[in-house]
């Protein structure tokens, strides 16, 4: 790469401030806008079913390309595509009857000789983590390639040293709905009648698992030396990626669930280590440490950033699986129906958004003179960062569980496990689903292509539409490559 072009790519990324978090809220409120409408137009008209190339390309538009214009040509007005989304959708439950169109939305039921009944302790799909996990994972796939493009702004760009970004809150995501999903192997062990295996073998297992992660960061590492690729290296360190610090993440999970033993809570877990990482860096010269010291010629300075960030990382995980933890079980008992059950966790989501969020206010603003007023580093992952990321996720599977127990209450009124999948297809985005189903190696292939796409054209340097151009294809050929795994039922688990 030409050294002179390789330094503007650098400056083009590098010391950043972010933007206003409402305006993170109004771009990412594009995604539930998105999906009410394909729940309005599914449940109301069937238009997904069957699926065809029309639903294919409404699809498409609503849950891939609404995210793209929302982080590009629609970033100085996230309202506006907000309301031409909502406003059809609002239009289309006024003129539609419910009780007709939910009948046909609803799949015939299977008369059997045998039914598998569902049991409280069974673990149920939930269209909305589908939907809540595609979501992010289409946010992230289209920022990484669109922040090499002047039509993204700098403001959703990575932060240097303080504030807030779309992309920032997009790394901590990624992070948090892994833990949500990592819930389910914990709840599974807690039903299971075999004895737990010694912390020991569990850390060789999880070590095992992350093998695949850690392989993938020392090709990034290679790749990006090798071919003398652009990078910001005060976001990681020299050598670190967010691969290493995915690939770590297991194994330390294992240590704190043995701690979950006499804190019951991974909520206080979360909040626990991401309380002393900020009592370390207020009390200690840590925070100098990582942010201005010098580079020394150890790996440990050299990556200063990349090893100290993962407490904070760690932090979001843990509070991930505690959400996990109460969402993915179905919630009935003998005494509780699948309606009242569905409300319960409605009412718990909207309270551990509200208490995630006053958490957040007391330590990043002086709250009316209580608060501690620390800023946002995601460079730090301090406490406000995990705070914030926690709360704007739960907020999310909050919007998203709301959707899908109005237009799709066939899902979580039914109990039994046969036609389980019929009805759960009937609810989830065809895309969505895909996306979900083979996350990590979409955005491996997400991290190829942008690759790709910056050695062969001078991001810097093309206008709008030819910027446009590039990521409309970037985004359809990355659905493409969901969709076919999906066809193909390949699910590869990294």
């Amino acid at each position: 790469m030409d050294q002179s072009y390789k330094a503007r790519k650098e400056a083009f990324v590098s010391n950043l401030a972010g933007g206003n978090i409402l305006e993170i809220n109004a771009v990412t409120l594009v995604a539930p806008a998105s999906v009410l409408l394909w729940s309005v137009l599914q449940s109301r008209l069937s238009f997904f079913n069957p699926y065809g190339g029309p639903a294919l390309v409404a699809d498409f538009l609503l849950n891939v390309l609404a995210i793209l214009f929302a982080t590009t040509i629609y970033a100085a007005a996230p309202w506006t595509l907000n309301i031409l989304l909502v406003s059809p959708a609002l239009l289309l439950l006024f003129i539609s009857p419910a009780p007709r169109t939910q009948q046909k939305a609803k799949p015939p039921a299977k008369k059997s000789s045998s039914h598998v009944i569902d049991t409280p302790a069974s673990l149920p799909m939930h269209p909305f983590l589908t939907t809540y996990r595609a979501a992010m994972m289409i946010v992230t796939c289209v920022a990484i390639l669109a922040v090499d493009f002047p039509i993204f702004p700098r403001r959703f760009a990575k932060v240097e040293n303080w504030g807030t970004s779309l992309m920032d809150l997009g790394v901590g995501s990624f992070v948090f709905s892994g833990g949500v999903v990592s819930a389910r192997s914990l709840l599974k062990g807690r039903t299971s009648t075999a004895t737990k295996p010694p912390l020991f073998r569990r850390l060789t297992a999880s070590f095992r698992h992350s093998i695949p992660l850690l392989v993938l960061g020392l090709i990034r590492l290679y790749s990006v030396k090798g071919l003398d690729y652009a990078e910001h290296v005060t976001e990681y360190g020299v050598h670190w990626n967010f691969f290493f610090t995915l690939g770590l993440l297991p194994p330390f999970v294992e240590i704190f669930d043995g701690l979950a033993t006499f804190v019951p809570s991974y909520e206080l877990l979360a909040l626990g280590v991401a309380a002393l990482y900020q009592v370390v860096l207020e009390s200690t010269d840590l925070k100098g440490y990582i942010l201005v010291s010098p580079r020394g010629p150890d790996l440990f300075s050299k990556n200063r950033e990349g090893i100290f960030s993962f407490l904070g990382y760690l932090a979001i995980f843990l509070a991930g699986r505690a959400v996990g933890v109460r969402v993915i079980p179905r919630g009935t008992s003998a005494s509780k129906s699948p309606k009242q059950a569905r409300k319960d966790l409605l009412i718990s989501l909207g309270v551990q958004s509200l208490v995630w969020i006053g958490l957040f206010t007391l330590n990043s603003t002086y709250a009316f003179g209580y608060g501690a007023n620390i800023p946002v580093s995601r460079r730090l992952a301090n406490l406000p960062y995990v705070l914030w990321v926690s709360a704007f996720n739960i907020g999310q599977l909050f919007l998203f569980c709301s959707v899908e127990t109005v237009f799709f209450p066939f899902v979580h009124r039914e109990t039994e496990k046969s036609g389980e999948a019929e009805r759960v297809s009937l609810a989830t985005s065809r895309i969505m689903a895909a996306f979900n189903k083979n996350g990590l190696a979409i955005f491996l292939v997400a991290n190829l292509l942008t690759g790709a796409v910056n050695l062969s054209i001078p991001t810097l340097d093309v206008n709008t539409v030819q910027s446009m151009a590039i990521l409309v294809a970037y985004a359809a050929v990355i659905t493409g490559v969901a969709l076919a795994m999906q066809k193909a039922n390949i699910k590869l688990v990294l």
